[in-house]
């Protein structure tokens, strides 16, 4: 079948091992269904996949797509849970300690099929394309865990969100305006300020500029590049949502201002079945239309992964077969 995949690890030239051909039909274990891919979005996990971050070498080649959406056998069309994890023991399959994504140990999303769990598919709601529906599982989630289920805002508080054009941010934008926060937003670029503000944010800033005032909350996905920003932006008892840190992991901590102002930070990572359950619901209910920014067919998913690997996008990349 056709298939885009990562032929070895490549740490210092990742899109080296990039290929676009053919790979084996899957095989589809008891338990588990084969799903024929009709989109499937890219994200930085892909290209940590490439580098060799999170996977064994002996595990290549390995497809990459960690979400999709696509049909069953019977035509039905679903949306894809990324997280393979056992929630009859932990309850949150994101806690359970042998959990992976796809990509991790199992094919990924970027062919003809994928196979997956019975329980890691979920219907389409009828008023999301396959490929809004395809940005559900990673990015999406992830902001939907982050703003609902670790932060504990309410409408009409103010949240911040550094970075103005990544998926999970545009996705923050987008639900925490129809959730009725009030959403401000840093960005780089006054063009990827203006897409925020498009998406529904009150307001924008250059990145680390100073703040009419201090916010309820902040959501973070930069790291080490605004670190000191979102301390600093924060309310006494204000929380700092974590989700990932594209500019380096490691920032000063700022102790004094934590302790002293008694500020929180949460870890969030990715969400439950059930959390993706109600975001799809939430997202037909309200209406929302996921910000995609580059759309293309499979067989030139190079030109996508150029375009994350450059910060070239505002809004999802979205491959589609």
């Amino acid at each position: 079948m056709f298939a885009v995949y990562a032929a070895e690890p490549n740490a210092d030239a990742p899109l080296d091992s990039l290929t676009v051909g053919e790979r084996p039909e899957p095989e589809v274990p008891d338990g588990w269904v084969a799903v024929r891919v009709s989109a499937a979005s890219l994200n930085m996990h892909d290209l940590w996949t490439l580098r060799g971050v999170g996977i064994k070498p002996e595990q290549f080649p390995m497809i990459l797509g960690c979400d999709g959406a696509g049909t069953l056998e019977d035509g039905t069309e679903v949306v894809l849970h990324s997280v393979i994890g056992d929630a009859s023991l932990f309850g949150d399959e994101t806690l359970d300690p042998k959990r992976s994504l796809l990509t991790e140990k199992h094919q990924g999303t970027f062919a003809d099929t994928v196979v997956v769990p019975k329980r890691n598919v979920l219907p389409k709601p009828e008023n999301l394309t396959a490929p809004q529906a395809a940005v559900m599982g990673t990015a999406w989630l992830t902001a939907y865990r982050m703003l609902f289920v670790k932060s504990g805002l309410r409408p009409g508080q103010t949240m911040l969100v550094q970075g103005a054009s990544g998926g999970v941010s545009t996705a923050l934008v987008q639900l925490g305006s129809a959730a009725g926060m009030r959403v401000w937003v840093t960005g780089r670029t006054e063009e990827k300020r203006a897409v925020a503000e498009k998406l529904g944010a009150h307001a924008t800033f250059p990145s680390g500029e100073r703040l009419p005032e201090r916010v309820d909350a902040v959501f973070e996905t930069v790291g080490d590049a605004t670190w000191s920003h979102s301390m600093r932006a924060l309310k006494p008892g204000g929380v700092v949502v974590v989700s990932g840190s594209t500019s380096g992991p490691n920032p000063g901590a700022d102790l004094q201002r934590l302790f002293f102002l008694q500020l929180r930070v949460i870890g969030s990572t990715m969400g439950t079945r059930g959390e993706l359950s109600d975001l799809l619901t939430f997202v037909s209910n309200a209406g929302i239309s996921p910000e995609i920014g580059l759309e293309l067919p499979m067989e030139r998913a190079e030109e996508g992964f150029r375009a994350m690997l450059e910060g070239d996008t505002s809004g999802k990349i979205v491959f589609r077969r």
